[in-house]
């Protein structure tokens, strides 16, 4: 029988990541599908991820699949040819390239069952994920950008947007995707008939909030291909101007990923320009900050002064 679990400890797994020097990739996917055997799924997934030496985490659900990875160069042939036969439905799947593979993004593999692969706190029997807004890529982003008209709304967590997000965008202020969608209908109930444009990291939060907005009787909503990865991709591959400002979260390792110069976020200790995210060294604070070079030598990588003397 297959071992569907790590037999060695994260810290010894993260150890070994950092000490390799083979040149890896850095994926997502995810896609709204019904899966009846989500055991069968978790199962060969993991079997094969292991194969193909991939890290990261995956999860399933009967709503979908959803992923983040890591995986050796010289496998991603290999894993992609894995996932396109596996099943129909992940024929030609959609799978964004990371910006900057350059750095270690995860080092080890959790492959998890869900209730859903996106935790949303909807209820309504009658609500289709699929029925989502219109895909838009680089070149009608820019367009639209340049319309004052047309809201664009950021559907991802307020540390997320603190540093970095296309201009004007509508930050709706959370610190999870069930508390933004709670928000969003409220908030936005003004806008019923005007253009709305939504983008998320990837794609797979603003396509299930395209879907709630449309659900809600919103008339004109368009959300962004492929999410700032798919946009600032396709933006390079033709030559077009990249309207996003500053960094893109990412939940890994690298906690961001450059995309223009600018830096729209400051230090919380010595408010001074930064856009560098940290987590409190004192392992029971653990908080998620941004903290600038000079601080993180002055606080020893903590957040506070009580932090600092606790470790």
């Amino acid at each position: 029988m297959s071992i569907l679990y790590n037999l060695i400890s994260k810290k010894e797994l993260k150890k070994r990541i950092f000490s390799q020097t083979e040149p890896r990739l850095t994926l997502s996917f995810y896609k709204y599908f019904p899966i009846k055997n989500t055991q069968e799924y978790h199962h060969e997934f993991y079997k094969n991820f292991n194969k193909y030496n991939v890290l990261g985490r995956i999860y399933i659900a009967t709503e979908g699949i959803n992923a983040q990875i890591s995986v050796p160069k010289k496998n991603y042939f290999f894993l992609k040819n894995f996932l396109y036969n596996f099943d129909s439905e992940l024929k030609n799947l959609r799978i964004n390239k990371s910006l900057n593979n350059n750095e270690k993004s995860f080092w080890f593999l959790s492959v998890k069952v869900r209730e859903k692969i996106v935790q949303d706190g909807i209820k309504e029997d009658f609500f289709d994920p699929k029925n989502v807004g219109t895909y838009i890529k680089s070149k009608k982003v820019n367009s639209m950008l340049s319309d004052k008209k047309i809201i664009f709304i950021d559907m991802r967590n307020s540390y997320e947007y603190a540093i970095g997000h296309f201009e004007n965008a509508i930050e709706i202020k959370s610190s999870t995707f069930r508390e933004q969608l709670k928000k969003l209908v409220p908030l936005m109930k003004y806008a019923k008939n005007k253009k709305i444009v939504m983008y998320c990291t990837g794609g797979i939060r603003c396509e299930k909030a395209s879907a709630w907005m449309r659900f809600n009787g919103f008339k004109h909503i368009y959300h962004i291909e492929g999410g700032i990865i798919g946009y600032v991709h396709d933006a390079r591959k033709n030559g077009l101007p990249i309207l996003f400002k500053g960094k893109n979260f990412v939940f890994d390792n690298r906690m961001g990923e450059k995309i223009s110069d600018e830096i729209i976020s400051f230090c919380k200790q010595c408010n001074q320009l930064s856009d560098t995210y940290v987590n409190c060294k004192y392992n029971s604070c653990h908080l998620l900050f941004i903290q600038c070079a000079k601080c993180s030598i002055h606080f020893k990588n903590c957040c506070s002064l009580n932090c600092m003397e606790k470790i």
